[in-house]
């Protein structure tokens, strides 16, 4: 073997380190490009999950926005059906007491019957006051409310009333008067004369009532109206003294004398039909009452469903926009997959190579 100069063999050794070397720096440098990828992989991956629990959120708020709306439906639901069950409640109320005063008006008609075959044993004064007062009691208590009237009124003169009605604007005074012994007597006469001389003490008798009603009762400085009312609680008595009307003297008119005086004279038949009258004024009061209630609970009902109106559309606002932010995150993520996905196949390429340096 020939002996090769140590020159030579220094440059073959200097070259071979150089190849060396160089060989080593190039795997250092593919090594730092696959670390530098890895960690952009890794970064990628954070962005993905970051992205994918915005999603969730995005999610959990359309969720609680759709139970939101379902509560306010059932409020909603809820106040139409307790306003829908008190309108009911008050048209049946008003059907039961149209009920009421159908058998009212009845029995009220079988005791006018009566009347009329009361007057034969009605002889004592006293016992005829008492009558009257408690036929006029009885009638109050079968058309009026118990609040709308009141029995044995006391002014304050000491003055006692048998009712007063209770309206609104004030008091109506109601004082019974059975004025019957000479009306039996004019009944009884026998002779033109003597029928003539009864009927006009009869008449005068029905004055002196007239004038001590307008006299004690008429008090608007104690809350009553600026007139009485007589009741007469016999049928053919009210008619001899204010229906039959034959006076030729028309300043002897009972009719007239009693209006000037501003006390109204009644039978039972004529009372209840002012009190009936009243009655249905009273009731369209309460009627009146409870629509201005109904109203009111409709105004109530369609301002809250004004307000529920606005939070619908309010919520059909953020569902918009939870929608448009839904579809950018899809196109977020479909871009990050799309970059995930060049990176893997970068990073393949490295981990594979096709040749490597020799020596």
């Amino acid at each position: 073997m020939p002996d090769i100069p140590v020159p030579l063999l220094l440059a073959l050794l200097i070259l071979v380190l150089a190849g060396f070397a160089f060989w080593v720096r190039s795997q250092l440098r593919a090594l730092r490009e696959r670390a530098d990828e890895q960690q952009a992989l890794a970064e990628l991956k954070g962005q993905v999950g970051g992205f994918a629990l915005q999603v969730e959120s995005l999610r959990d708020s359309i969720a609680s926005l759709q139970g939101q709306v379902v509560q306010s439906l059932d409020g909603t639901r809820q106040a139409m059906d307790q306003r829908l069950d008190s309108a009911a409640h008050v048209i049946s109320g008003v059907r039961q007491n149209l009920g009421e005063l159908a058998e009212k008006t009845q029995t009220l008609a079988e005791i006018g019957k009566d009347i009329a075959s009361l007057q034969d044993i009605l002889r004592s004064p006293k016992l005829r006051g008492t009558i009257g007062e408690l036929f006029l009691s009885n009638l109050l208590a079968q058309v009026l409310p118990a609040p709308r009237f009141t029995l044995q009124h006391r002014f304050r003169s000491g003055e006692i009333v048998d009712a007063v009605v209770k309206l609104h604007a004030g008091l109506v005074p109601v004082d019974a008067k059975f004025p019957l012994e000479n009306f039996r007597r004019a009944l009884s006469a026998e002779t033109a004369p003597e029928k003539k001389a009864a009927r006009r003490r009869f008449i005068q008798d029905v004055k002196r009532h007239v004038d001590a009603i307008a006299e004690k009762y008429i008090r608007p400085d104690e809350g009553t109206f600026d007139f009485a009312m007589m009741y007469i609680p016999a049928e053919n008595v009210y008619y001899e003294a204010i229906v039959k009307g034959d006076d030729s003297d028309a300043e002897n008119a009972l009719l007239e004398y009693a209006i000037r005086k501003r006390v109204i004279p009644v039978s039972p038949s004529s009372f209840f039909a002012y009190l009936q009258t009243i009655l249905l004024g009273l009731k369209g009061l309460r009627i009146e009452e409870n629509a201005r209630a109904i109203v009111q609970q409709l105004h109530q009902t369609q301002l809250d469903f004004e307000k529920f109106d606005e939070s619908f559309r309010l919520v059909g606002t953020h569902l918009d926009n939870a929608r448009a932010k839904h579809d950018e995150a899809l196109k977020h993520i479909a871009n990050v997959k799309q970059r995930i996905s060049q990176i893997s196949s970068d990073s393949g390429a490295y981990e594979n190579p096709t040749s490597s340096p020799s020596g």
